[in-house]
């Protein structure tokens, strides 16, 4: 078990609901936290419920500005940072049709783009420790294509391969990437249609808490990959080698699938 206290994380996306539950945690745990995240009100709200004790960087790390602003605070710090969790993300469930240029371009950019190129920033920082680690947080639709997620399921999909593909490129330096996916959970990324869909299908969601926990457990243990949620992690497997079994059962769940898009 890898012990968090007294480490420095850096963790993206902590105003939001997972991005805060996680940050509570790690609290506990005792590490040191550079909360960053678009939304600066919101940030130091976390930051002052922490008891101001953690540095906070408000910066849109969808921008090359604001990923040199994260860079740069991090560089300068007495104690660099040894890992770098990337929760940031943004959901849209739609018809492909519905979706603008602009659409697909900002959810590419802020799930996929961002997240590669943060990494990259990071990597000369973090190759001159003895250890350090990237985890980037995807989602159960990064393994599965779900209608009504075409879109997000690619930037999902390509973040997990990315991933696996720079653990693999960095297996010879101190630098481990590790790749996490939730399944569908109860923050504000979901509105009502789709809290009303996955009812309607019987489809678990977990509070961000319980993410939070499964995730912070997940940071304590060696494995590179980390699914969330029972059956869902059966179905990854079924997807990856009977794709045509989850085709059938979409086809049954498409009607209501398409009464909430």
């Amino acid at each position: 078990m890898h012990s968090l206290k007294d480490k420095t994380i850096v963790l993206t996306g902590a105003a939001g609901g997972i991005g805060q539950a996680v940050a509570e945690c790690l609290d506990k745990l005792g590490a040191t936290l550079v909360l960053t995240d678009i939304n600066s009100d919101k940030l130091e709200q976390l930051n002052h419920s922490l008891n101001d004790k953690h540095y906070t960087v408000a910066a849109d790390l969808a921008s090359a500005e604001g990923r040199s602003k994260l860079l740069e605070c991090c560089s300068d710090m007495l104690t660099t940072p040894q890992m770098l969790i990337n929760i940031a993300g943004i959901n849209q469930f739609a018809r492909l049709t519905d979706y603008s240029d602009e659409q697909i371009n900002r959810l590419v950019n802020v799930n996929l783009s961002s997240q590669m190129a943060l990494c990259r920033d990071f990597l000369p920082l973090f190759s001159r420790l003895a250890s350090a680690t990237m985890i980037n947080v995807g989602s159960i639709l990064g393994s599965i294509g779900m209608p009504g997620y075409s879109v997000y399921c690619a930037t999902k999909f390509g973040l997990r391969g990315f991933s696996e593909a720079l653990s693999r490129e960095l297996m010879d330096s101190p630098v481990e990437v590790r790749y996490f996916a939730p399944r569908a959970t109860q923050t504000a990324l979901n509105d009502n249609r789709v809290n009303e869909m996955n009812k309607a299908l019987g489809n678990a969601m977990d509070t961000p808490q319980q993410v939070a926990v499964e995730l912070v457990n997940f940071l304590q243990k060696h494995d590179k990959r980390g699914y969330l949620g029972w059956p869902e992690k059966l179905f990854v497997r079924i997807n990856s080698l009977f794709p045509s079994l989850v085709d059938k059962s979409f086809q049954k769940q498409l009607a209501v699938i398409k009464r909430y898009l």
